[in-house]
């Protein structure tokens, strides 16, 4: 009777429920026969007991590469950071020398310890046990240590992510202090641009490859705050284009693969205007028909963000609403002759080490100005934009 209730179980409402619990991912290395190196994401990782200590994952019964691991006399478990999900996608998706370019060293027993893993843990499987289409492991530990105390990578509802406590958020704002000090010291500058030009004036410092946070905001009279963007905002097309761009190629299709279902020639779009910035240093948006509220989608992702505590799906649902925004973001030339209505103006800003992790950012502009005039906010701008870097 019970066999037949757990076979009638829909497999794809089984996944979505257990997709509802987050597990975490790890990296499991060995040393094959031949001396070939092993490697294997595996989702299903967990300690068993301190005392003696054991932990257990679960490989798929298919695997070839566990089908080795179980001859090995040593594997090396690899924790991994909330910034690997790039190691994640490499080893999963190569057959073999899964390992290949990606930095390592050995462990006590001589199995890979991935560079930048929050902790290594060194075992031997002491059993294997049948569990429907899975083995689980049980393995004895030999060794473990913490290298890299950051916030772990975890696996829940269908994507990867990373799990941040209020300690690491408050850590996170320690190291952004010098930035908004810097800021803050323009301040006078700043809120003097935003009434000169009727609008209001942002600075942002990356906080991260996927977030930005606005550090100081002045708007002039009659200008609201609360219809601007929030003051943490995903790193998504369109948004971050003034950091990513002096970043490696790497991190570069990181950012446009943000735009899952973008066909070519958004991401195109999105391309160009990287080459841009890199040579004009500023980039513009238009606003299309509708005006201004063609930020509102935008602004209610942001302010969705922003609140945080966010599932994947819901973190998906609001970079897809901001990649998808109507807000025009195609290259134009700028005549002084014709008229325009600018949604936003960006810079990148040079900071004392040559880098770009903050943004000067123009936005609820005056509509209807002539080419002319953008220039003369393009100018302002960078005057400003170069307070800011010193």
């Amino acid at each position: 009777m019970s066999d037949n209730v757990i076979s009638a179980i829909d497999p794809s409402i089984f996944r979505n429920v257990m997709g509802h619990y987050p597990t975490g991912v790890v990296v499991v290395t060995g040393r094959g026969d031949d001396g070939s190196v092993l490697a294997m994401v595996v989702g299903t990782f967990s300690s068993v007991s301190m005392d003696p200590p054991l932990v257990s994952f679960m490989p798929m019964k298919t695997s070839r590469t566990f089908e080795k691991m179980r001859r090995c006399e040593s594997l090396c478990i690899n924790i991994l950071g909330g910034e690997q999900e790039d190691v994640v996608l490499t080893v999963a998706q190569r057959w073999e020398n899964k390992l290949e370019g990606i930095e390592w060293f050995p462990s006590p027993s001589g199995d890979p310890v991935l560079a930048d893993s929050v902790a290594w843990i060194d075992t031997r499987i002491r059993n294997v046990v049948e569990a429907g289409d899975h083995w689980i492991a049980l393995c004895e530990v030999l060794d473990l240590a913490v290298t890299n105390p950051v916030s772990p990578l975890i696996f829940f509802q269908g994507g990867y992510g990373s799990f941040v406590s209020t300690s690491l958020m408050a850590r996170m704002d320690h190291e952004i202090l010098p930035t908004i000090h810097a800021a803050h010291a323009a301040r006078p500058q700043v809120e003097a641009l935003a009434t000169s030009v009727r609008c209001e004036v942002s600075v942002l410092t990356a906080v991260s490859r996927d977030e930005m946070a606005v550090v100081l905001s002045a708007t002039a009279p009659g200008v609201d705050r609360g219809e601007g963007l929030a003051y943490r905002i995903p790193m998504v097309p369109p948004i971050g284009d003034t950091y990513v761009f002096d970043q490696d190629d790497e991190t570069r299709e990181r950012w446009l693969a943000k735009l899952r279902d973008a066909d070519d020639d958004v991401r195109q779009l999105h391309r160009d205007r990287l080459d841009f910035v890199r040579q004009h240093g500023y980039l513009v948006s238009f606003l299309p028909e509708e005006g201004s509220t063609a930020y509102e989608e935008m602004r209610a992702a942001t302010k969705s963000y922003e609140r945080g505590r966010l599932t994947p799906s819901q973190e998906r649902e609001i970079c897809a609403s901001i990649g998808k925004s109507p807000v025009d973001y195609r290259i134009r030339d700028v005549r002084s002759d014709q008229t325009y209505d600018v949604g936003s103006l960006v810079l990148p800003i040079r900071d004392a080490r040559g880098g770009y992790s903050m943004t000067l950012r123009l936005s609820q502009l005056p509509p209807g100005v002539n080419g002319a005039q953008l220039q003369t906010w393009i100018e302002q701008a960078r005057a400003v934009a170069e307070v800011l870097g010193r």
